[in-house]
């Protein structure tokens, strides 16, 4: 009974805040929910970047629902990146159920299902608004990272976006920039090269190639015109709750470069965009990245250092990035350390390997006089996590083994005419789904090569039956080879040379 007291002191002195805070759950000890441990998310710190992480099938996904429409009451736009296309069912009202009857009976609260504000958004063909960004906005520097350019290439493609700049051409798409490789490697080169210094051919196919390959992931629906304004993803609904903003990228699992390429553009361009804030209330904008082990798959090491970068500054802009994945070693340590809210469901331990990350990741949490917390990771149950965050002075607050609440929306996808109820509805797909191909540098440098090749004077044929006449210089050169090949001299060379030829053949076969 005292040690059930002092853990309750332990909880309400950690989880208690004076400012606006949100409720995910209630604290357990022993395998007993305890009254009064409420577990609580400060506002002011949701800018302070988040992991959420657990075996499949522990409810990491169900979590990042409950801390969404958490912040969407509380007025705070939020974006989730779909993955597994099971986050849309934000949009409907949830339908209570044996099992969660019984998890509120055990938190002692109401369950009230509710439906929230949502925006569906799309890199593809997915329906919903198109989110988009011409090449020149990514700039030389950011486009070089998606590359992995070395220095020479990072420089070529710098004096070509600058070239085009000076010439106003613009790079809208991936086929304007391959335009301006090729021009670059054959027609243009001579010309470039008298004001912008040598152009190396083989570090513009390098590069052509590796725009290739990011075509061959399907990037030529991301770069090109309408550019998305990610002001537009700063929006309250009429009623005060901030929007929910649901990017659908279920066909971005086996294209993870363009995912990575992505998130870095949209990072960059929060960052580049919002004014500083310092400490806020609560956050501008919180983004959700579900299975965020692809945007670290196969990114490049300076693309990772420029994440790592980027989520390090953007805090000071109100903005919270939330990292949601199966094993928290999925997450760059450098990133890892940037991550004050920190919630882990249950993790397997099957194989030696397993038990090593188990180990790691409970260093990774406060020590407990509570909790074994090794132990623990593996015992958790389905809806429960360990919970750390930082409160409202910065300090990490007591590890809790947290009892979370269930969503109030739907826990399921939206049907087909769902979807399509909330399209008609949108007011971001009138503006960025028409689609709009103006004229750029592919075009303008494809008419400059047909001027060039019209002013050039056609070579004159013969006419019918008469063979071009041969110039002096010619016929006496002509005559000479002749006479020296016809002379009894050149017949001689002839017959040697033939000789020799077959002596050497000879002795390679034996």
């Amino acid at each position: 009974m005292a040690n059930q007291e002092a853990f309750l002191a332990a909880i309400q002195n950690g989880y208690t805040f004076k400012g606006a805070h949100i409720k995910i759950g209630v604290a357990i000890l022993d395998g007993v929910v305890i009254d009064g441990a409420d577990v609580h998310l400060p506002l002011g710190m949701m800018n302070r970047h988040g992991l959420i992480a657990g075996a499949t099938g522990t409810g990491k996904t169900k979590t990042l629902q409950v801390i969404a429409e958490a912040l969407s009451d509380a007025g705070v736009p939020v974006l989730l990146m779909d993955i597994k296309g099971d986050l849309s069912g934000i949009a409907a009202a949830g339908v209570e159920n044996d099992k969660i009857r019984e998890r509120y009976q055990l938190l002692k609260e109401t369950y009230q299902p509710a439906a929230y504000p949502v925006e569906l958004l799309s890199l593809s063909q997915e329906k919903g608004a198109r989110l988009r960004a011409t090449v020149s906005e990514f700039g030389p520097v950011l486009l070089a990272k998606v590359l992995d350019l070395n220095d020479t290439q990072s420089g070529l493609l710098s004096m070509l976006f600058k070239y085009c700049d000076d010439k106003g051409l613009p790079l809208l798409d991936l086929k304007d920039l391959s335009r301006v490789l090729q021009y670059a490697s054959d027609e243009g080169k001579a010309d470039m090269e008298k004001d912008y210094g040598k152009i190396s051919t083989t570090s513009a196919g390098t590069i052509l190639r590796k725009v290739i390959e990011l075509q061959q992931q399907g990037a030529d629906q991301f770069f090109g015109e309408l550019s998305f304004e990610v002001r537009d993803l700063i929006r309250t609904a009429p009623d005060g709750r901030g929007m929910v903003h649901v990017l659908r990228v279920t066909d971005m699992q086996d294209r993870p470069k363009l995912f990575s390429t992505f998130m870095l553009q949209m990072l960059a361009e929060l960052y580049a965009t919002l004014p500083e804030e310092g400490d806020m209330d609560k956050p501008k904008l919180v983004l959700f990245i579900d299975e965020a082990h692809l945007i670290f798959k196969e990114a490049t090491k300076v693309l990772l250092s420029q994440i790592e970068t980027i989520v390090k500054l953007i805090r000071s802009k109100g903005v919270g990035v939330f990292f949601c994945t199966q094993n928290p070693q999925d997450i760059p340590a450098a990133v890892l350390s940037q991550l004050g809210f920190k919630l882990q469901h249950a993790l397997r331990a099957f194989t030696a390997n397993d038990r090593k990350d188990i180990k790691q990741t409970a260093e990774n949490y406060p020590e407990s006089t509570f909790y074994k917390t090794e132990d623990l990771i593996t015992q958790l149950g389905i809806g429960e996590a360990l919970v750390t965050l930082l409160n409202e002075k910065g300090v990490p607050t007591p590890l809790a083994h947290t009892f979370l609440v269930s969503p109030r929306s739907r826990m399921d996808v939206l049907s087909t005419a769902e979807i399509d109820n909330l399209t008609r509805e949108s007011k971001l797909i009138p503006k960025y789904n028409e689609s709009t191909d103006r004229e750029s540098a592919y075009e303008m440098l494809n008419r400059k090569m047909e001027a060039s090749a019209a002013q050039e004077p056609a070579p004159v044929a013969p006419p019918a039956g008469t063979t071009a006449r041969r110039t002096p210089a010619a016929k006496e050169e002509k005559s000479w080879l002749e006479r020296a090949i016809n002379s009894s001299a050149g017949k001689q060379v002839q017959r040697s040379v033939v000789r020799t030829l077959f002596g050497v053949i000879q002795k390679m076969f034996k």
